[in-house]
């Protein structure tokens, strides 16, 4: 039935379909985790009860989307031994210990501080219970610092070398690490998370502020998720510019791609603002383009030169048709993302923030802008690596496990009946918990949910310890 399916494309889909599913979790657990430490840290210093109350509010539609994010990774790590063991073999050596450090660093961290900051409220001094919150919060930076320290070296291997059984080994452990596209990518990826979580909790609040203007929570989330859209916005938008400046010096297929220039432009390369690229015939059909805009934004010079993909071999040319358009979505949503955050300031001006119906109905439509913004993204770095796993040094075709197409094609269909079932459980489990407003006197996470979920009454709890002020 699959035998004249490419294994190469079933591996790749079926990778791009589980880590897609995965990255809008820990998306959203590193914004939401720094979001809980700010809370807890407000609520300690002003006492008031309208952050604990958001704390804990949050704390639940945590404790769920860090499960599905640990559950959906744990998947992956498999898809590397079962679909792409060349490539493991290949690269384990150099990056494989990175992988390690994020084991040992951030996820001990996470796992050994998760249980006190879910439960622990009402055990241990609030000093205390801050403490593990906190940890948990650097925990989720830590873990991104280690994964995309990894996945940059894949764009812009450095500090390598090659054994005799050629496998990529360090040479030098600091220029593996910190390779050129990682700071960028870092800074990049860490904004987006936030930006991510801020139109998250926005879309929440405006939701119950649509129903009640005078919510004392719906108020406070909202005005704080306002806030991060109105001063991160900017930044995540610089951050982009120079992140794209360094794809141009050290991938620049991926850039031409993002472009849409197929040829080369001597004397100064137009921004093609929408088009539609035809890859075989190598141009941008009915493009709307604005002259020279290209070489100014990429040379900072009207008539700077720029190179097209005419310049690369075409078996070296990344799908441009899916580079091309999930950079415009990404690049279109981030602006939206600002628009959102100066009509915030707008409105905040007027004092019409929590009553101005526009500005509550626009961040509610863009409460998942972030989770696309994020996918986009991921899709324009990744598929524009192509042909590439390891950029310029190891293909993506030479990676692959020596699997027939049926094994592969079986395990996709698995893993998208899986996939859809569970996780949009999950999904409509926390669109439910985000549905009801938060409370005065708002209960955190309950230790045996679980069991009252399935039916059964516990026993009554051993009395808790005393608490510090």
């Amino acid at each position: 039935m699959f035998d004249g399916l490419d294994p190469v494309v079933l591996a790749r889909a079926q990778f791009a379909f589980t880590v897609s599913f995965h990255i809008i979790f820990p998306a959203f657990t590193i914004g939401l985790a720094s979001y809980l430490a700010v809370l807890e840290a407000l609520w300690l210093w002003t006492g008031r009860d309208v952050f604990i109350n958001l704390f804990n509010y949050w704390l639940k539609i945590f404790a769920v989307v860090f499960g599905m994010g640990v559950v959906s990774g744990i998947v992956m790590s498999y898809e590397f031994g079962t679909n792409w063991s060349v490539f493991s073999d290949k690269i384990g050596p150099a990056i494989g210990p990175l992988l390690a450090y994020e084991v040992l660093t951030a996820f001990f961290l996470e796992a050994g501080f998760l249980g006190v900051m879910l439960f622990g409220l009402q055990r241990v001094g609030h000093r205390l219970h801050f403490m593990a919150t906190f940890m948990v919060a650097a925990g989720t930076l830590v873990s991104a610092f280690w994964i995309l320290s990894a996945n940059s070296w894949m764009q812009t291997p450095t500090g390598y070398a090659l054994n005799a059984d050629g496998q990529f080994i360090a040479a030098d452990w600091l220029k593996l690490i910190f390779n050129p596209s990682f700071p960028y990518r870092l800074a990049h990826m860490v904004l987006a998370a936030y930006l991510t979580t801020a139109l998250a909790v926005g879309a929440v609040g405006a939701w119950h502020l649509l129903r009640d203007q005078h919510q004392p929570g719906a108020r406070v989330m909202f005005s704080m998720a306002m806030w991060m859209a109105a001063l991160v916005a900017p930044i995540q938008i610089l951050a982009g510019d120079q992140h794209g400046l360094n794809t141009l010096e050290h991938q620049p297929p991926k850039v031409m791609a993002m472009e849409g220039h197929f040829r080369s432009h001597p004397d100064g390369a137009p921004l093609i603002l929408f088009g539609w690229p035809d890859q075989n015939a190598a141009t941008v059909k009915y493009a709307i383009q604005v002259p020279k805009l290209s070489s100014l934004i990429l040379k900072h010079s009207l008539d700077a030169p720029l190179a097209g993909l005419d310049t690369v071999p075409r078996e070296n040319w990344p799908p441009v048709p899916i580079v091309f358009w999930s950079f415009r979505v990404m690049v279109g949503l981030g602006f939206l993302i600002a628009a959102l955050g100066l009509f915030s300031l707008w409105a905040r001006w007027r004092g019409t923030l929590y009553q101005s119906r526009p500005l509550l109905l626009f961040a509610l439509a863009m409460g998942p802008a972030g989770f696309v913004a994020v996918l986009a993204g991921w899709v324009t770095t990744e598929v524009g690596r192509q042909p590439f796993t390891v950029y310029g040094l190891l293909r993506t075709s030479d990676s692959v496990s020596p699997l027939a197409a049926p094994a592969v094609a079986s395990s996709l269909i698995a893993f998208v009946i899986v996939y859809f079932t569970i996780f949009a459980a999950g999904i409509v489990y926390i669109l439910r918990l985000m549905a009801a407003p938060p409370h005065p006197g708002e209960p955190g996470p309950r230790h045996d949910a679980p069991m009252r979920a399935a039916g059964i009454t516990p026993g009554p709890a051993a009395p808790a310890g005393g608490r510090a002020p």
